[in-house]
């Protein structure tokens, strides 16, 4: 989660994951669609958690090794790819000056490709979104689109921050958790019957850098945004909420500002109205430029303050797999409502506006 303004899990399991779950079967019968479990749950954050992909910072190489990971499973999943580079959207990012004197540089985004083959080669990065559709199947609204995404990136490594020798920012539950339920979202949706709108599944780089990869996303969009009838974001859900209920509960962000909420209550979703409104939760994630387009656009979570946010300690060993589980599975089915159901709209005086 944007902030305003390892000794990680090391299961024997993190070296073979990922390819396990890359040869994941894909041919499963639509009537064997499979609610996800905790297993399914821990066998991703291992993957995107690993101390290999050495926090995901923007532009690194452990944030493409990240991209790759997403896109493969993507391809498994036989959704078709929507970037200018198979299921990649190139981003332009450069390195930027850092914000005070000793400061480290920072991942930025450039005003265009052309823009960035002006700097130095040391300071361009290669960045990219992972979009891929799933296409709907009723005439008269498989050209709407539902966005479901997640960020994949994270803070990377900072040794001035080490704990116990500890340096690098795994970002399990921000937003390795998310990503989990993206890719979940996606393969219950391909395993079961198709969707009646189409929903566009993305993996966002550079949320922790001010959502450079929604920006150039909605700047570049490969569907067009008057087509979006809605966005679901998934963020932050490693951990249960005591004051949303406890294991298996989430919230929404912005619930009060759309029908969204009262659309997914109706059909069983589980998920209530964000319970800490003050700290703004629907300004710091992916979902609120896309709210500032009109969008009637959301993020599901359930942090709640935990003290490991944006810390070394942020580790898969960590999480509440069984929670993580129940909440994709809510999400699941609230992207399914959203997909074949009402469609969405803001109440009066709830749309953002610009300033």
């Amino acid at each position: 989660m944007h902030r305003p303004g390892s000794r990680t899990s090391r299961l024997a399991l993190c070296a073979t994951i990922a390819a396990a779950l890359l040869v994941a079967p894909s041919g499963v019968a639509l009537s064997a669609q499979r609610a996800t479990t905790a297993a399914d749950a821990g066998r991703w954050l291992s993957a995107l958690a690993d101390d290999s992909l050495q926090g995901r910072l923007t532009g690194s190489a452990g944030a493409q090794k990240a991209a790759r990971m997403i896109a493969e499973r993507m391809q498994r999943l036989r959704l078709e790819p929507l970037g200018d580079d198979g299921f990649l959207q190139r981003v332009p990012v450069f390195m930027a000056p850092p914000r005070q004197q000793g400061g480290a540089e920072r991942p930025a985004l450039g005003a265009s490709f052309a823009a960035l083959d002006t700097l130095p080669a040391e300071k361009r990065r290669s960045a990219a979104n992972v979009v891929g559709l799933l296409r709907g199947s009723d005439p008269a609204l498989r050209d709407e689109y539902v966005i479901v995404g997640a960020h994949y990136d994270h803070l990377g490594v900072n040794g001035a921050r080490a704990v116990d020798g500890d340096s690098i920012f795994n970002g399990a539950d921000d937003d390795a958790s998310g990503v989990v339920a993206m890719l979940e979202t996606a393969r219950q949706l391909s395993e079961g019957r198709a969707p009646k709108r189409s929903v566009i599944f993305v993996a966002f780089i550079g949320e922790e850098n001010g959502m450079t990869g929604t920006t150039w996303f909605i700047r570049n969009p490969p569907r067009p945004l008057t087509q979006v009838v809605a966005d679901l974001q998934v963020e932050m859900i490693g951990r249960p909420d005591s004051v949303a209920g406890g294991p298996g509960k989430g919230w929404l962000t912005g619930f009060e500002r759309s029908t969204m909420g009262e659309l997914l209550s109706a059909a069983g979703v589980a998920l209530i109205a964000d319970p800490r409104p003050a700290q703004n939760f629907f300004m710091r994630s992916d979902n609120y430029p896309f709210a500032l387009e009109g969008i009637p656009a959301h993020t599901i979570s359930s942090f709640g303050g935990h003290t490991d946010y944006h810390g070394v300690n942020d580790e898969v060993d960590r999480m509440d797999l069984e929670h993580v589980a129940a909440v994709i599975n809510a999400a699941a089915k609230a992207v399914r409502v959203l997909a074949d159901g009402e469609r969405v709209t803001w109440k009066e005086g709830g749309k953002p506006v610009r300033r």
